[in-house]
């Protein structure tokens, strides 16, 4: 199958899949189609604001099998689907990848080549704000050629943090 060929059918289950998603407070982050031998894969990632639970992701689940079986975007040949979170290892690109991460640490390289790890205090609608080595530093999007999650270990909870969990 030709990447334009995959891309407009990834692009097919995305918009078929949307609005369904979204009724469940569900945005889709990533459609990806891989071929497994005789069969492909489907993966559909979703995220939302606080995180999604694993009931959601079952919910989730079962929303995609119900408007993929009305449908016939997938054709004929077999697939398998697999739901997910949007998971630490995706690159933060839009504004709203930056707000549910708040608070987190980043890697972030930034188009000049310069590249700083900050702490996600404020995403703005142009702007994150991180703090990097104790300064606060505002970040134009634009400016942002990657930027990921660092998955830390012994983090220490902010004040914020220790009351949500109270």
């Amino acid at each position: 199958m030709s990447s334009t060929n995959q891309d407009a059918i990834r692009d097919r289950i995305e918009a078929e899949l949307d609005d369904p998603l979204r009724a469940l407070g569900l945005d889709i982050e990533a459609v990806d189609i891989t071929p497994a031998g005789k069969r492909r894969i489907l993966r559909v990632a979703v995220d939302k604001d606080g995180g999604v639970t694993l009931d959601e992701v079952a919910e989730a689940t079962r929303e995609v099998n119900r408007v993929l079986d009305d449908s016939d975007v997938m054709g004929e040949q077999p697939y398998t689907l697999e739901v997910t979170s949007r998971g630490v290892d995706r690159p933060l690109t839009l504004e709203r990848h930056w707000r549910r991460n708040a608070s987190r640490l980043v890697k972030v390289t930034l188009v000049d080549g310069e590249s700083l790890t900050g702490r996600i205090l404020e995403a703005a609608a142009e702007s994150v704000t991180l703090e990097v080595s104790g300064e606060r530093r505002d970040v134009a999007y634009a400016d942002v050629k990657k930027a990921l999650v660092q998955v830390e270990f012994n983090r220490q909870k902010s004040d914020d943090e220790e009351e949500e969990e109270a």
